[in-house]
């Protein structure tokens, strides 16, 4: 039983009969004390809850009821509704332990998505993990450490719902691979997966992109444009590197997450999209939340299940089984004999630190294998191959007196250029940025390059 609580009798009226037409038994009710008579005596499925009652619009019942309820039934999901300038109120709901908000006037198509994410994700699992795992698509996804299994768990317990995702790790640790695992095993798997890499659109473009425009919107578009929002209708949308996101761009954001609808540029007439939102960064958005430079309110938009990938130094006993899979890959893109490893090479790397993670060992094997040519590789090739830190801080040392912050970051980029011959691939790993962020820095200081 879904049990409603507003205390306005059309809201109840709608949502009634909308939830009765979907198969669900439904109750209404008015307010926190016939509320709390039900909460009593019977356990609902779900509680759809209003934010405020009476004249008051603090929000101070909405918050008192939602405490009330999760004390009598704390595995109950709770999702809350409220005005849109009354976010904030919600976010505060969210912390006292509701599960989801939504925003008046409501989406019926997007609340019917996120009451049923909600059911199936309280419900108790019908699979063992045991079973979930050994029926998930793992993609590319090489290991079997033990923090890698408790990720695929999470993944193949949530990928079959609409649930938002927000996968966090440093980089180099494989956000985008479980971001398509999820794809793969939901039920969009069909429909388009949509990657977009946020820190490499700047906001002046970010409507055009997200959004798509039409001829003549603007100076400079010459012709209709379909945005990604567009294209990822009915399959999933990856938003990477999201910590990176403007905070103007992020209301604009917030409101196509909110109501899955938008507007194309130079077209007032509101499109909707019914789309799975996973997105990564490898920021602190708890951290950036705290210091305001993000939204507080698109960070429970976004990670209603998060999955927090583990560093490579966590998870060593995969690193064998990276460097052959990389191995393999490397010969066979390249028409080469097959690569061995001397178990004194894999104990070698094993035993690095990686700050660069799976990008930076998948680096270090390919540039192994090429350089030296063997077809028995030990830990004196890589050892001859590997760039420690202490050689690339070297190289980045510089006269700092009388420089800019600006002035110290293009000169150590120029260096990082011609030190890697200009590949950007190294140039990023070595300065421990992502290539969508160096691109930004070549662009800003009109550094030319050429991998």
């Amino acid at each position: 039983m879904i049990l409603i609580i507003d205390d306005d009798s059309a809201v109840r009226s709608s949502l009634s009969f909308m939830l009765k037409r979907a198969g669900y038994e439904v109750e209404a009710v008015s307010g926190p004390r016939e509320a709390m008579e039900v909460i009593r005596s019977v356990a609902p499925s779900l509680m759809l809850m209003d934010m405020n009652f009476t004249l008051s619009t603090s929000g101070e019942e909405g918050l008192t009821l939602l405490k009330q309820a999760k004390l009598f039934r704390p595995h109950t999901p709770v999702i809350l509704m409220t005005a849109w300038g009354s976010i904030q109120l919600a976010v505060q709901g969210m912390q006292a332990g509701a599960f989801d908000f939504i925003t008046k006037p409501w989406n019926n198509a997007a609340l019917l998505q996120r009451i049923e994410t909600a059911l199936e994700l309280s419900a108790p699992p019908k699979e063992t993990a045991q079973e979930q795992n050994d029926s998930l698509q793992r993609s590319h996804i090489i290991g079997k450490s033990k923090g890698l299994m408790e990720v695929l768990h999470t993944v193949a317990r949530i990928a079959r719902t609409n649930a938002s995702v927000l996968i966090t790790g440093e980089s180099g640790t494989g956000k985008e691979l479980i971001a398509e695992a999820i794809h793969l095993n939901s039920q969009r798997a069909k429909q388009p997966f949509v990657k977009v890499n946020l820190g490499g659109i700047s906001q002046s473009l970010f409507e055009s992109e997200m959004f798509g425009h039409k001829k003549g919107a603007f100076t400079d578009a010459h012709a209709d444009r379909t945005g990604r929002f567009e294209m990822a209708n009915r399959g999933t949308i990856f938003l990477d590197e999201i910590g990176d996101l403007d905070p103007s761009c992020q209301v604009k954001l917030l409101r196509v997450l909110q109501d899955q609808t938008f507007e194309v540029l130079g077209d007032s007439r509101p499109r909707k999209t019914d789309i799975r939102v996973v997105s990564a960064t490898n920021a602190d958005l708890p951290a950036m939340v705290a210091e305001r430079s993000f939204r507080e309110d698109l960070f429970y938009r976004i990670n209603l299940i998060t999955v927090k990938l583990p560093a490579l130094r966590e998870r060593r006993e995969d690193i064998p089984l990276l460097a052959r899979h990389f191995a393999d890959t490397q010969a066979r893109v390249n028409g080469l004999p097959r690569t061995e490893f001397s178990a004194d090479a894999l104990q070698f790397l094993s035993r690095l630190p990686f700050p660069g993670n799976i990008r930076e060992l998948k680096n270090l094997v390919e540039r192994t294998m090429l350089v030296s040519g063997k077809e028995l590789l030990d830990a004196s090739d890589f050892d001859a191959q590997y760039l420690r830190q202490s050689d690339v801080k070297s190289s980045h040392q510089t006269p700092l007196a009388g420089m800019t912050l600006d002035e110290i970051e293009r000169k150590t980029i120029l260096q990082a250029l011609e030190r890697y011959q200009g590949n950007l691939s190294q140039v990023a790993l070595s300065l421990g940025i992502s290539r969508a962020a160096l691109y930004r820095r070549l662009e800003k200081y009109e550094i030319g390059n050429a991998e």
